[in-house]
């Protein structure tokens, strides 16, 4: 009879993940379970379906021409097994994934080099007066970085006296030179002389200097376009021309410019996670990565006739937070709070207390709009680069000669929104405490006073090995 017995192959059913699996945080998982009892998808449950095409995984899927796309599969080795893979072109895989690679960093350089632009032109408006919502705030930072953008802040009188130049000269000319980094075809995109003298005549001697911004970006381009550079080794070469324009160049000058205009950050105490919003508040989350639109709603948002609309609204007052840089800027110069992270972003919506959600550019998940629609919660689009299809949004456009009055537009969609809460609000207790806003002056000044500012304490504790290392969480 044994052998007539069938042996049943039981097939082990995976087990479901719990909150606890998919996230640390104890907040987002309070989130998440909710998410799930509301039937609210969010990036935790697309993650779990979402099966990663290896081919992909692997870099060696083309699709720079109308022949592909050309998946090149691993070879029967394996990795280090021989490769005579190759696309209708001829491209072996590892000018496929050379080329992928490159955009990549073309696309990130060109939208954090493209948020340096939008401060340079603001500040080129601020330093011309031609707006009055924005103005040269830190004078002293001025002064420090106009020569390595070549502008003389002295000159020399009728006696050969040294003179004082006027400050917004000096802003003007600065911000010309910055925004012309963009633009500019030959010679140095000029704050990459900041980087150790050995450093760069290393990128000197290896051609990697980029020359302008933009230029970098669009060569990467065309050399990845079907027939150009077929050697993987010039592409990656191209790579890091592109990401020091980035990094040396735009995301410098941004991060200069920003400090110019708003001031340098300095310590300041406030708080993150989700548990910063407050129930019986008008909840204004700022999310993306520009500080411009967000000064002035952090300005419109402390108006008297906005907190007493908020009052008449049946709000006690209005709370700000925010999520990614946008949210870092605000924290480091007003102790704004942080309500989340990237992962975060429709998790904060899950409460039911967000009455707006306002977004530039940059890490905006899209799906933001379809929960928005499961609450009250209005997402608000403010930049014409970045607006969302999916949900109901709305788009007020920001623009640095109109900032303030769009601020205020913004700020009051928001409280009028405040009585429209229709679920429960269920916020998490969890925030936690921090200590933001050192900047490079005010490390200088914590290691060495006001007179004597200088790395040199800690520079001399990591040779001396007191100080052990330093942890970077970079994002």
């Amino acid at each position: 009879m044994a052998d007539e017995v069938k042996k049943k192959v039981v097939k082990k059913e995976k087990k479901a993940p719990s909150p606890k699996d998919l996230a640390l945080d104890v907040a987002s998982q309070q989130m998440i379970q909710r998410s799930w009892d509301m039937e609210v998808e969010t990036i935790f449950d697309r993650a779990q379906t979402m099966k990663p095409c290896n081919i992909g995984a692997q870099g060696t899927c083309c699709k720079n021409c109308a022949q592909g796309p050309c998946r090149l599969p691993l070879p029967k080795g394996g990795i280090e097994g021989e490769d005579t893979r190759k696309g209708l072109c001829g491209a072996t895989a590892h000018t496929i994934a050379a080329r992928n690679f490159a955009r990549m960093v073309a696309a990130g350089a060109a939208a954090h080099s493209d948020h340096g632009r939008g401060v340079a032109e603001t500040f080129l408006a601020a330093a011309r007066k031609e707006t009055d919502d924005y103005h040269i705030k830190d004078t002293k930072k001025l002064l420090e970085i106009a020569p390595d953008f070549g502008v003389e802040t002295t000159v020399e009188g009728k006696d050969g006296e040294i003179l004082d130049r006027d400050i917004d000269e000096i802003a003007v000319e600065v911000g010309e030179i910055a925004l012309g980094q963009w633009g500019q075809q030959t010679g140095d995109v000029c704050t990459v002389k900041r980087a150790p003298q050995p450093r760069y005549e290393l990128w000197k001697k290896l051609g990697v200097v980029p020359r302008g911004i933009d230029r970098e970006i669009v060569e990467i381009m065309h050399r990845t376009h079907i027939g150009v550079d077929q050697h993987y080794e010039n592409i990656v070469e191209q790579c890091t021309r592109a990401a020091i324009g980035d990094g040396w160049g735009g995301s410098m000058i941004a991060t200069d410019l920003q400090d110019v205009l708003f001031g340098c950050p300095y310590p300041l105490k406030s708080s993150a996670n989700l548990g910063v919003m407050k129930e019986d508040h008008v909840n204004i989350v700022i999310h993306g990565h520009e500080p411009l639109l967000s000064e002035m709603i952090v300005q419109a948002a402390e108006l008297p006739e906005m907190v007493e609309l908020a009052k008449e609204k049946g709000a006690r007052g209005i709370q700000l937070s925010g999520i990614c840089c946008t949210a870092n800027e605000l924290l480091m110069r007003h102790g704004v709070p942080l309500c989340g992270d990237f992962l975060q972003q429709e998790l904060a919506i899950v409460t039911g207390a967000v009455d707006a959600m306002v977004v530039d550019v940059q890490c905006i998940m899209e799906n933001i709009a379809n929960v928005a629609q499961c609450f009250h919660t209005k997402i608000i689009t403010t930049n014409p680069r970045a607006r969302i299809a999916s949900g109901d949004t709305t788009h007020i456009e920001f623009d640095e000669h109109t900032a303030f009055e769009d601020a205020k537009k913004i700020v009051r969609t928001g409280i009028e929104n405040f009585p429209n809460r229709e679920k429960e609000v269920m916020i998490p207790d969890q925030k936690e405490d921090l200590i933001a806003g050192f900047s490079y002056e005010a490390v200088n000044y914590h290691l060495g006073g006001t007179f004597r500012a200088s790395y040199t304490p800690l520079n001399d504790n990591i040779i001396n090995g007191r100080i052990r290392g330093i942890g970077g969480v970079v994002g």
